[in-house]
Parts: structure tokens; sequence; C-alpha cells
């Protein structure tokens, strides 16, 4: 009896995906062995900033496509699969493979592979969080002085029962999008509706939970005429002051004072994958070495990780992502971030204000200080 052209397709499949995986498997034994870095103890810095080779370059993209063809594939075989087929059992391990391959390589990704995740232009932004984790949002517009403007959202809602203010930034997703929203870099009328947002937040008592992703302030001619400086400067100083518990997440990329203008909180969390810097590594290269190719040097040099930064205590925690990175699964990204937030409000919601200001002050006055 023949098997029908299904099953026969079916069976030429789990055979290229056996082939396939053990291509991955090739490749994964070909990739060197990182070390653990022991706490403490630095590298030479011929190796800690040490730029991949372009083999390695080629070896992590064949190894990202072939996982995210294999993915694919099992999806394929799981539909044309039934439940009590003989063929489901294989389909399962193939199934645990994959994922076994996709977690051992993004747990082993260098600063700059994490910044290209963080950059990633499917990554879910404040629009994202605010539709998954909060209830009945009302945004707030204006500066009250010049523009309302749309690379920084702000606006009153709920969380768990609780009414907060959330202020994030908001890149837009296509290019029209991204063009009306500044690419999600801020101008002074950005930072001085985010400072009246949060000023009114205070004046209610309500906490205020900041979404940070964008690459910095906007550095045009018009923002520097309006003073971008000034406004990043006079954030820093207003929100450092005000009476009510402020949590921080890194989301993407934090880039430079224009990110700090938005992020003095009792509380600083980084998803995962996400970047946290005072330069953009690109930028650092130009500066330091005349060159903007030795941007991944820079990304190793900067501590630009949120497993760095933890070790450096200038965040508070990590907040898991979904394995491949928090764009593969909004939802469970916004699960994963929800409890963190909870207890982090929770936590400072306990304290006096008074408790809450000197608690600040320490906490960014002691910044850094291993340094002197």
């Amino acid at each position: 009896m023949t098997d029908s052209p299904e099953k026969r397709k079916l069976a030429r499949q789990r055979l290229r995906r056996m082939r396939a995986l053990a291509k991955l498997r090739k490749l994964q034994e070909e990739t060197p062995a990182k070390s653990a870095a022991q706490p403490g103890v630095e590298d030479p810095p011929s190796k800690a900033t040490a730029p991949r080779t372009p083999e390695s370059h080629d070896r992590d993209e064949k190894r990202q496509i072939q996982i995210d063809a294999l993915e694919r594939d099992v999806a394929e075989l799981s539909r044309l699969s039934e439940p009590g087929d003989a063929t489901a059992e294989d389909i399962e391990r193939i199934r645990r493979e994959v994922e076994e391959l996709k977690r051992d390589f993004y747990s082993h990704l260098d600063s700059w592979q994490r910044l290209q995740l963080a950059r990633h232009p499917q990554r879910p932004y404040t629009d994202d969080f605010i539709r998954l984790l909060f209830e009945n949002f009302s945004e707030i517009h204006g500066d009250r002085n010049f523009a309302d403007d749309a690379a920084l959202i702000a606006g009153m809602a709920w969380f768990h029962g609780r009414p907060v203010l959330i202020v994030g930034n908001q890149k837009g997703r296509d290019t029209k999008q991204r063009l009306a929203r500044n690419f999600g870099q801020a101008k002074p009328e950005g930072y001085r509706k985010a400072l009246r947002a949060m000023r009114l937040a205070a004046k209610f008592g309500r906490a205020i939970i900041v979404f940070v992703d964008t690459q910095g302030a906007y550095p045009g001619i018009d923002a520097e005429e309006r003073g971008q400086a000034e406004a990043i400067a006079y954030n820093i100083r207003e929100i450092s002051r005000l009476p009510v518990p402020i949590v921080v997440t890194i989301t993407g990329e934090g880039g430079s004072g224009g990110a700090l203008a938005i992020a003095i909180g009792d509380r600083v969390l980084m998803l995962e994958n996400s970047v946290y810097s005072v330069i953009s590594p690109e930028g650092c290269a130009s500066i330091m070495w005349r060159d903007s190719t030795k941007a991944e040097m820079a990304a190793e040099a900067l501590k630009i990780t949120a497993r760095d930064l933890l070790e450096l205590k200038l965040v508070d925690e990590i907040v898991a992502e979904p394995e491949g990175g928090a764009h593969t699964d909004y939802a469970e990204t916004a699960r994963l971030l929800d409890p963190v937030l909870s207890r982090a409000l929770d936590e400072l919601s306990r304290l006096s204000p008074d408790e809450l200001l000197k608690q600040r002050f320490d906490r960014f006055r002691h910044m850094g200080q291993f340094f002197a």
C-alpha cells in the first residue's frame, strides 16, 4: 500500500530538518566556547575589545537563519501531522532540539549582537506596553509652551487598580510613523511635556512608570535653538525632586542624556536584550579611533548590556525576554515585565516621600564612585 502524497511530503520535510539540525550542531561545535568571566578580573585589552572576525559573523548569521527556518518547518510539520500519528513524537523531539539550539544561541550573544536586538524595528514600544499592561489610558498632549512632541508619549492610566502616569519614547513602525515621531528622538518640547505630566502626577500622588527606547535627544538645529541641553538638565533636576515612586524600564536602546532626561527613577529595570549607554558605539568609535567601523570594539568597551550594568550597580534588575528577543512575542514580554513592575511599585509605595527622595538622591550620587 503506497503512502499518500502528504505523507511522503512530511517524510521529506523531516529528513531535511534532520540534516539542518546536523549542520547546526556542526556550526555550534566550530564556534569557540566562551570562557566565563570571573568577577573583579578583567581580560587583557586585546581580548576584551577584539572584534569578531568575518567568519564568526557569517557563522552566527547562518545559525540564526537555520534556527528561524527550523522553527517555521517544525510548525508546518505539526500542522500536517495528526496528534495520534507515529511521527508526532519525532516532531516533538525535533521541536525540543530547536528550542535548545535557540536558547543556546541567544544566551551567548555579545554586546554588539544585543545592540542589534535592542534596535530591532519590531521591538515592542511604549504604546504596545500600554495596550498590554494598562487600562483606561488617557494621553496628555503638549508642553503648554511650544508644541506637542510625538516622540514622547505621556498619559494617565490604571495598573492593577492603581492610578499611574506613563511616560515613554515612541519610534513608530513604518516610515510615515517614524518621521511623525522623529524616530523616538525627543525635542525640548517633548521633555517639557514629560515634566509637565510628571508634576501633575506628583500633585495627585500618582506613581510614575517610564519606558525608555531612544538613541538620544534630537540633535537638530531647531532643537538647539529651543534649548535642548537646558531642557534635559532641568528635567534631571526636577524629576529627582518629585515625591512619588518612579519606576524606569529600558525596553530597547537607552542613549545618552536623551534617555536620562526621563530615566531618573527609584528603580531602573532593563529588558534582557536592551542597552544603556552614554553614547552609541558608532559615536564612540568615531571619537576614539576616528573610525566608525570599530563600533563592535566600542560596544564591548562601553559595557552597554543589561548584565554589564547590573554588575556595575547602575540598574536594579534584568527582566527576561522571550527566547529570540522581545520582538518575537509582545504578550509574553509584557507578562514577564508585569510582576516586576508591580513588585517595584509595592516596595516603593511603602516609603514616605522624604525616604523616597533621600534614597533617590543617594542612588544617583553614589553611581560611579568606584572609579574615584
